[in-house]
């Protein structure tokens, strides 16, 4: 690994002047290495992060990683990592040409990494150098361990099984920035407070509308804080009862979020790390756990953005590479690499597409005013294909939904008439598969066209984002921890649930008991759904308690409640 050459380095100053012109934000320094595959065979483990803990699982990753790549060799152009300064990633085999349109790729990540809301707690934080000191400090805990250092392997396995309920939006709303009042006064106003103020008919639905409108006005004449401090003050004075009200819910909705912070509990609650009852220091314990949600929190934004994280990357590299004359000789080539980059798949998503369709299609939705109040009122469709206010908002509007979307709200932010234009603009429809006869009478795969229906497509990309289970949890009698899972139609995956309670089990040191929904099938309606599509197998909803203590024999006791 070694840093990209001056010529490089130019070409890369180059592009951010022009990425500046075309609006993108981001810091003035960067930094960019030339990597090999299998620089980046050994780095991907670590999440790219080249100062991460060192830890046994990512060596075997590394030694899986190679033996993949013997057999099905790739080449990843690049990889950019969120801190201060930027870090980027190229592989050694890219020409020039190519690295024009990469070099753009990788400007996109950084703006949203520096300007969307969701990263507002990274935006103070060199996660390299604090990931160097978590790295030293792992080590250290290890060299006082002496021959019983394997168990800080023990600890750090146990505490990434869990590392998905680490409270992320919790963090996020305690930040005092634009994501703050977003989740806040805002939200809540416009949401369940108008709609119980309606329900209850102290307002009317054209108070609404009009709050809207006084409000953007208030923000366009005044400035966004100030605009709706002033806003804010009108509320009060209509209703009276709002601020008792909105500081309620401030209170239940950051307890509710907390109560999703496992890792958090134990540090501050397990009897093991704090030594209850035992004249044994497990200290150690707690800051490695520490380690590891500190982890986890760092990267939750881009778990939870990555359509929104490339496809606006893929929207600049495509805009800002056609318009840069370095293209001229390589059209060819550049639509071969951009075409693999954005294809659409007839089956699955592509995030790189998706997003950048998105975009696309939005910006050309907000030129023509067609978000707007009164085109969503039309209904008929050929009103709405002529529709075209000239607004010019365009690049405005993606630029805002850069700032302040997640994958959720990007998903969900058209119309239900709206999202269905974009699918029929695209062609896309969801596939489903069945089993059939194939060659021989031997059982096949056959994909079909199962919907087209906007809706039906939103569904399946909503599925597919990343939604840690919500569980909640109290202390019980006797030192008991009961975790609560609340359905939301995923039930967790059965299979780990022995090895999670296990390790949990240490990290907490008394009887563990989790309460979840499980789903039972009979073999035979199970058989008749693979090979028809239409058969709906009847399907019983059980809740199940799973208790374990270490101190029994079988350890792990499953049943019906």
């Amino acid at each position: 690994m070694e840093l990209i050459s001056q010529k490089a380095k130019r070409i890369m100053e180059e592009c951010k002047k022009r990425a500046r012109d075309a609006g993108l934000v981001f810091d003035d320094e960067t930094l960019e290495f030339l990597v090999t595959n299998r620089d980046m065979l050994n780095l991907s483990p670590k999440i790219m992060i080249p100062t991460l803990y060192d830890y046994w699982v990512q060596d075997l990753e590394a030694i899986k990683g190679k033996n993949i790549y013997d057999v099905y060799p790739s080449n990843p152009y690049e990889t950019v990592i969120n801190t201060r300064p930027a870090i980027s990633f190229y592989n050694d085999n890219n020409p020039d040409w190519l690295n024009v349109m990469i070099f753009y790729h990788v400007l996109g990540h950084i703006d949203v990494f520096q300007n969307n809301v969701f990263f507002e707690k990274t935006w103070e934080t060199d996660f390299c150098n604090q990931a160097l000191s978590d790295k030293r400090c792992i080590a250290r805990i290890r060299e006082e361990m002496g021959g019983k250092k394997r168990w800080v392997d023990y600890i750090i396995e146990f505490s990434r099984a869990l590392d998905n309920l680490v409270g992320y939006h919790a963090e996020l709303n305690d930040s005092q920035g634009l994501s703050s009042n977003l989740a806040k006064r805002f939200d809540f106003y416009f949401g369940p407070f108008l709609k119980e103020a309606s329900e209850s008919g102290r307002t009317k639905t054209d108070d609404y509308h009009n709050g809207l409108k006084r409000y953007n006005e208030l923000v366009q004449s005044h400035g966004e804080k100030t605009g709706e401090d002033i806003f804010f003050q009108e509320v009060g004075k209509k209703f009276l009862e709002f601020p008792a009200v909105f500081k309620k819910f401030q209170k239940e909705s950051k307890n509710n979020v907390r109560s999703n912070d496992l890792l958090a509990y134990l540090v501050n609650h397990s009897p093991v790390f704090n030594n209850l009852g035992k004249n044994i220091d497990n200290g150690w314990m707690k800051d490695v756990v520490q380690i590891i949600r500190n982890t986890s929190l760092y990267f939750q934004p881009q778990i939870r953005t990555k359509i929104v994280n490339e496809g606006w990357a893929s929207y600049w590299h495509r805009k800002l590479f056609m318009a840069d004359k370095r293209v001229s000789g390589h059209e060819v080539d550049f639509a071969f690499v951009d075409s693999k980059v954005l294809s659409m798949p007839k089956v699955g998503m592509n995030p790189y597409a998706i997003g950048c369709k998105l975009f696309e299609f939005i910006e050309e939705m907000a030129d023509k005013g067609k978000l707007s109040y009164d085109f969503q009122l039309i209904k008929d469709i050929q009103q709405r294909k002529k529709w075209d206010a000239k607004t010019g908002h365009g690049k405005k509007c993606i630029f805002d939904i850069r700032r302040m979307c997640d994958d959720f709200n990007l998903i969900s932010l058209l119309s239900k008439e709206d999202f269905q234009e974009f699918i029929r603009y695209n062609n896309l429809f969801v596939a489903g598969k069945r089993v059939v006869a194939g060659q021989g009478g031997r059982p096949a795969i056959q994909y079909f066209v199962k919907s087209r229906r906007g809706e039906d497509y939103r569904q399946m990309l909503l599925d597919s984002l990343y939604h840690p289970p919500k569980i909640e949890f109290r202390k019980e009698r006797r030192g008991v921890l009961y975790l609560d899972h609340k359905f939301e139609g995923k039930i967790l995956i059965t299979h780990f649930i022995p090895a999670v309670l296990a390790g949990l089990g240490y990290l907490w040191g008394t009887t563990v008991k989790l309460e979840t929904t499980e789903f039972e099938v009979t073999q035979d309606d199970l058989l008749k759904s693979q090979f028809d599509p239409d058969f709906e197998p009847k399907i019983k909803k059980v809740r199940v308690l799973y208790a374990l203590n270490t101190k029994r024999n079988p350890p792990l006791v499953r049943k019906v409640i």
